[in-house]
């Protein structure tokens, strides 16, 4: 994470505010899991864990409003994961933290880098 991203993360917790996590970042989680990528590794159970019972974190459902943001914008981006992640975000007008290029060179979303 960078330095910004971690300010951000330590000022959220310090004003008490929750996490806000997409509901399709969980299989992106467990499809990092599984394909043994980007420091998941075998700590799956554990993020897992954390997010469930952390009070910090709030887990945002697909909805039918990000379903019709995910049709205005698959064409930007060929994960469809991503796009569920991207189309939470815009519909909640959230900033994105997030590492992944693609989606930062998107222009889609605001992101935290």
């Amino acid at each position: 994470m960078s330095r910004e991203q971690t300010r951000v993360l330590d000022l959220n917790e310090k004003r008490g505010q929750p996490l806000t996590i997409c509901a399709a970042t969980l299989i992106e989680l467990a499809l990092l899991h599984r394909d043994g990528g980007r420091g998941v590794g075998q700590d799956i159970d554990r993020v897992l864990s954390t997010i469930e019972a952390g009070p910090a974190c709030r887990i945002l459902p697909i909805t039918v409003e990000i379903a019709r943001e995910f049709s205005s914008i698959s064409q930007g981006l060929r994960d469809p994961i991503d796009t569920a992640i991207v189309a939470t975000a815009r519909v909640h007008r959230l900033k994105l933290l997030t590492s992944d290029q693609r989606i930062i060179g998107s222009g889609l979303v605001s992101i935290i880098e």
